[in-house]
C-alpha cells in the first residue's frame, strides 16, 4: 500500500473507520469511529486512538492496527 501523504482527507480515505486530526502542535491523531473497544481487544493490543508527530509513523500504526484486528 503506498503511503498516503500528510493530507487527512487521504488519511480519510485511506482508512475509513477513523477520525483524524492535527494538534495545535502538529502531533498528528487517529480515533476509531463507532463503538468504544472492549477490554478484550483493547488486551489484544488494539487502541482506541493512536497519534505520531509524522505520516508515515502514523500509517504504520494504522497499518499495525488493521493486523491486530
Amino acid at each position: 500500500m503506498a503511503l498516503p501523504g500528510c493530507d487527512l482527507d487521504v488519511l480519510r480515505a485511506t482508512f475509513p473507520g477513523w477520525s483524524f486530526f492535527r494538534s495545535d502542535a502538529g502531533a498528528l491523531y487517529a480515533t476509531r469511529r463507532g463503538a468504544p473497544l472492549r477490554n478484550a481487544e483493547i488486551d489484544a493490543g488494539l487502541d482506541q486512538t493512536v497519534s505520531a508527530d509524522d505520516c508515515v509513523t502514523l500509517v504504520a500504526l494504522l497499518q499495525a492496527q488493521q493486523v491486530r484486528q
